[in-house]
């Protein structure tokens, strides 16, 4: 999944990826891909020590929506090998205005399970946003780009419940705008 994402609850509201504001309705599951939009948004300052703002300048992320028969949605997503184009991020350091920008195409699953609880599998660069408690908590930074395998799970509150990555940390985003 370009951006690691829960469905949170019956509000549709993405829990670890704030510039993913809501899904497309999932009345319309179905086998067509639709646009999956990012709006940009500004990382607190409690995350890296500054504001950073993240913006798209490249977005061709799609997600399709599948129900099971068990109450279950999946929301499968893809990155820039499945359309043309490509899915990057631009981050900027809004102390100092120093910018970077990564790619971060990946694919993934985020399935909703009968009692709301969530959980995400991303392949490939996937952008990551966890609290400064959760960084901690989990052994990663709190603003990254992360390679392999990303899975993680919320439950039916969207509380992050575990972590794991098969890869490593690509960009360390504060780091790297320090």
């Amino acid at each position: 999944m370009n951006s690691p994402v829960a469905y949170h609850g019956r509000s549709r509201r993405f829990a670890s990826h704030p510039g993913i504001d809501r899904l497309p309705s999932s009345r319309r599951a179905g086998h067509k891909w639709d646009f999956l939009p990012f709006k940009p948004f500004t990382v607190p300052a409690s995350s890296c020590g500054f504001k950073v703002r993240v913006t798209v300048p490249a977005n061709k992320q799609f997600v399709k929506i599948l129900k099971a028969a068990d109450g279950s949605v999946t929301f499968l997503s893809t990155g820039s090998f499945l359309s043309t184009g490509s899915f990057k991020h631009s981050y900027t350091n809004l102390s100092t205005g120093k910018s970077i920008t990564e790619t971060a195409s990946a694919s993934g699953r985020a399935t909703v399970h009968a009692d709301d609880s969530v959980t995400v599998t991303a392949r490939g660069r996937s952008p990551f946003f966890l609290s400064p408690a959760d960084a901690k908590r989990f052994g990663l930074p709190t603003v990254s780009i992360l390679a392999g395998r990303l899975t993680f799970s919320f439950d039916s509150d969207g509380t992050l419940t575990s972590v794991s990555l098969r890869g490593h940390v690509l960009v360390n985003v504060c780091t790297a705008l320090s």
